[in-house]
């Protein structure tokens, strides 16, 4: 008998993704995503996300089980995404893992989001070394981890970010700068014509006496509103280009800055930076800069693994199935703003109220 084959689910915002996982190795990885749908707005819309996840989930599955040449009754546990993340994208999922649970017969896992991003470097790199540093930087998160063994040990946060999160900041300021949504990958882009040198962006919370770990983006922002609002005021449009990369640079320096002093405080020897704004080429081409000067290994998932998808939570979900975890109980539900305390995430309904 070979080892369990786990179907993760991944419904958090705008991307329905389905993975299949066994024994670490990756045998299917699909997503759909409803980003154009958003773009127009400038930002995700949670109806329209919840509604995408719905046309989206028996198709992204099937396709999922086709890749790796599977059918739903040969898989042998589910997880899925509980939170953090929109209530209504994450109900669609979590109603169709449990529909998938009940069909194929087995356990059904609830699974932290962000632990997903933490896991996803295994599919490519194997095992988390013990312990490592995490860096997760998105659109919404922005943290700084120490982790020794996922799914058994509560995971340690060394700082987070206090406002705006790195990739708020890169979506926010391409609004202003009237490049497109999503902000990062525009940023990204724009920056490749840019010097980064051109305008001296703060590097927030990096001064003696600032908390050494914890991240703030929401001023870096503030500031390039004003650089922008300072050249329209003397009629004429601010360059871009330039404005792009010193942003980028800014953003990379804070993260990989405090990222590689939190190596060097707890003697530790791997870095890993996931989320998706480890898909950002600044960000990945300066933490391999100091992580070599530093004698740290630099783990970061393949693009297509930093952004959100189902095989991240199918990751998380074999390391608990391969753990002995306990599986969600049927009553499972979601948390929208969970903290991440442990990779396993199986939140109970409120009871109801007596009048």
């Amino acid at each position: 008998m070979g080892a369990p084959v786990v179907l993760g689910i991944e419904s958090s915002c705008d991307e329905t993704g389905a993975g299949i996982v066994q024994d670490g190795r990756l045998l299917a990885h699909v997503v759909a995503s409803s980003m154009d749908e958003h773009a127009r707005f400038g930002g995700v819309v949670p109806e329209i996300a919840a509604r995408a996840h719905l046309q989206s989930f028996n198709p992204v599955v099937r396709e999922a089980l086709d890749q790796a040449g599977l059918r739903l009754g040969q898989i042998d546990a589910v997880a899925v995404t509980t939170g953090p993340g929109l209530s209504g994208a994450l109900q669609v999922g979590l109603a169709g893992a449990k529909t998938l649970a009940f069909a194929a017969g087995v356990p059904l896992y609830g699974v932290h989001h962000l632990a997903g991003h933490v896991a996803a470097g295994t599919l490519e790199h194997g095992p988390l070394p013990t312990p490592c540093v995490v860096l997760i930087v998105s659109g919404g998160h922005t943290s700084l981890l120490l982790v020794r063994d996922l799914v058994r040990e509560p995971i340690l946060h060394l700082g987070d970010t206090l406002d705006d999160a790195a990739g708020e900041c890169f979506d926010k300021v391409a609004r202003i700068l009237g490049l497109p949504y999503p902000g990062g990958p525009a940023i990204d882009r724009a920056a490749r014509d840019g010097d980064p040198r051109a305008v001296q962006f703060p590097r927030p919370l990096t001064r003696s006496g600032d908390d050494p770990y914890a991240f703030s983006f929401s001023g870096l922002k503030t500031a390039a509103a004003r650089w922008v609002e300072k050249h329209r005021l003397l009629g004429v449009e601010p360059p871009v280009a330039d404005g792009a990369a010193a942003l980028q640079e800014a953003v990379a320096d804070v993260l990989t800055r405090k990222a590689l002093a939190a190596c060097a405080a707890y003697d530790v020897k791997t870095l890993i930076v996931v989320g998706g704004v480890a898909a950002n080429s600044r960000v990945r081409a300066l933490a391999e800069e100091r992580c070599a000067e530093n004698g740290v290994e630099l783990r970061v998932p393949p693009m297509t693994l930093c952004t959100d998808n189902g095989a991240m939570i199918a990751a998380v979900g074999d390391l608990l199935v391969r753990s002995g975890a306990e599986p969600a109980p049927l009553n499972v539900s979601i948390d929208p703003s969970a903290p991440l305390d442990y990779a396993s995430l199986t939140p109970l309904p409120a009871p109801a109220r007596v009048a």
